[in-house]
């Protein structure tokens, strides 16, 4: 029996459309390539200076990273570059997606010609992007602000065009209310809403993110930690589970070219969330509708964890995700709130340590941890094994815990996260 209103079921099918969204490259160098693509716009020409303002957390997340379309470049100034040169701002996290062979040599020639300078934001949010340009006597500033995609500012020669929460009708003020879910609605809403209005979504992010994860297993990328774990480990169902993840993974930080679908602003956790479960379903011959509905699970809890941690942190999001592939492997296996709820906590007891030291090709190995740790606590559950209120971070009941781990990830991992950042940037 469904017990959730219609107003809940529509406020999740409204998280998943925000969520799950397309983006070819990494989500923070493409961050910085549609600000600045959206800065050219604005001012209308060529820039012939360019200063990029970056969170710490944003410089973490770039400084590593290939910018896909690029012919292997990596940093901001390159993803800034390819923005200016060759994006095309209605395709928001796809702005370099379709670089041609001229343009890439173009932004070659534009970061050699044209200073291109960072220099960090102190008082922002963590996810914060400024990108000033000019040419001539023309001006103009362009701001992203705490998610990938949202334009919150926008000042051509000293004249204000857009500032978020200006206008009544601004959109960014009516994003879905994350706050409606817990771990039990979830399932609730996985068991009982019409796969029909969110089955397109979810094939789209399978199609796309296994295809990546087929390519990293396939071709040599980054550490190749998916093709080193069915080396090593064989072609068990759990192995090529957290190994296709993995590859994906490696793909994706090398500069593959392949779009991928994103959870929680995140491209491996898009494809932490979804590709474990699709391989399980494929492997136990479930049918789409089964497939789709774990995935609601997987996708769902992902967001519900990461809401608490924010979209940037030191606490890794490949644990947020795994943790939630593996409780859409519990829901396709039978496992309904006690199953999904306990292994749920379980891994998180696991690896809630894992930092976040940016973006980078050892992404993969901490995706393939974190999916091991869910495999780990589910057979916790299955045989009447589990961690306990008071052990560490956690506490008694799925949501207190949850609500532990946004704690320690927004709060308690600051000082964390500037050290890394210091760390990296020495």
């Amino acid at each position: 029996m469904n017990t959730l209103s219609k107003e809940i079921c529509d406020t999740y099918i409204q998280i998943l459309n925000e969520e799950l969204v397309p983006a070819m490259g990494c989500t923070e160098p493409i961050a910085v390539a549609y600000c600045a693509a959206k800065a050219r716009e604005v001012l209308g020409c060529l820039p012939q200076k360019v200063t990029v303002e970056a969170s710490g957390n944003i410089i973490k997340n770039v400084k590593s990273v290939i910018v896909p379309n690029t012919e292997g470049l990596k940093g901001i100034p390159a993803a800034a570059a390819a923005g200016i040169v060759a994006g095309k701002v209605e395709k928001i996290l796809e702005v370099i997606s379709e670089v041609t062979k001229e343009q890439k040599e173009e932004i070659c020639r534009y970061l050699e010609e044209v200073p291109i300078q960072l220099l960090p934001l102190e008082e922002c949010d963590k996810l914060d992007i400024i990108v000033s340009v000019a040419a001539g006597e023309e001006r103009a500033k362009v701001r992203i602000s705490r998610l990938h995609s949202n334009i919150s500012y926008i000042e051509k020669n000293g004249e204000v065009l857009y500032q978020e929460g200006a206008v009544e009708t601004d959109t960014a003020s009516h994003h879905a209310d994350r706050s409606t879910l817990t771990v039990e609605r979830i399932i609730e809403f996985a068991d009982t809403v019409d796969t029909d209005l969110v089955k397109d979504l979810l094939q789209q992010q399978v199609d796309y993110n296994c295809a990546i994860a087929e390519e990293g297993l396939a071709n040599d990328w980054g550490a190749n930690v998916g093709s080193v774990l069915i080396k090593c480990n064989g072609d068990s169902l759990r192995n090529r589970a957290k190994a296709m993840a993995a590859a994906g993974s490696d793909a994706r930080m090398s500069g593959c070219e392949l779009p991928v679908m994103i959870n929680s602003g995140s491209g491996n956790q898009g494809i932490t969330v979804s590709v474990p479960v699709a391989v399980y379903a494929k492997e136990l011959g479930c049918s789409k509708e089964e497939m789709y509905r774990a995935l609601l699970v997987s996708n769902l809890i992902a967001v519900h964890i990461k809401t608490g941690i924010g979209p940037l942190s030191a606490f890794c999001g490949a644990v947020s995700a795994g943790c939630a592939a593996g409780c859409g492997i519990a829901y396709l296996q039978g496992g309904r709130l006690d199953a999904i709820a306990h292994t749920l906590v379980n891994a998180i007891a696991i690896v809630s340590g894992i930092v976040c030291d940016g973006a980078k090709p050892s992404c993969a190995g901490k995706i393939a941890s974190s999916i091991d740790a869910a495999f780990l606590g589910y057979d916790m559950y299955l045989n009447n094994q589990q961690f306990y209120g008071g052990d560490g971070i956690v506490s008694k009941g799925v949501e207190n815990t949850i609500r532990n781990i946004g704690r320690l990830g927004a709060q308690g991992m600051c000082d964390t996260d500037r050290e890394i950042i210091r760390i990296m940037t020495d």
